[in-house]
């Protein structure tokens, strides 16, 4: 039983993708600049996951499940919505959940996935 746990930025109280047994786990990415809208936070998202998923072996082709956060469920989903649909892989829609939550840093936006990692 091999698992991978990966932490680049040795953090020490998370790993920011664990790979186990044909799946990669990652962890919930928020934006590093906060001041932008929720459209600019989300792409800064996305382009977190595409790197972790990278690192992992995969893409967002194969997510499997995300999670979703938003500080304001009801004022943010649509333009968070653009942005995740011009961003998933097309016919490859992941189950998905979204809910309303009080956010670290300021974030209006926290992405968690489950992707599925190809020849493993």
């Amino acid at each position: 039983m091999d698992i991978n746990f990966q932490n680049p930025g040795n953090l020490k109280h998370r790993s920011d993708t664990v790979i186990y047994n044909g799946v990669a786990y990652v962890s919930g990415a928020v934006p590093s600049d906060v001041s932008v809208d929720i459209a600019g936070q989300t792409d800064q998202v996305l382009a977190e996951l595409d790197a972790r998923l990278a690192r992992a072996g995969t893409d967002k082709s194969n997510i499997l499940s995300a999670t979703i956060w938003l500080e304001d469920v009801n004022g943010d989903a649509a333009a968070f919505n653009q942005v995740w649909n011009a961003w998933v892989a097309p016919g490859r829609l992941p189950a998905r959940a979204c809910v309303q939550a009080a956010l670290q840093v300021g974030a209006r936006v926290e992405v968690a996935i489950i992707a599925a990692v190809p020849n493993t």
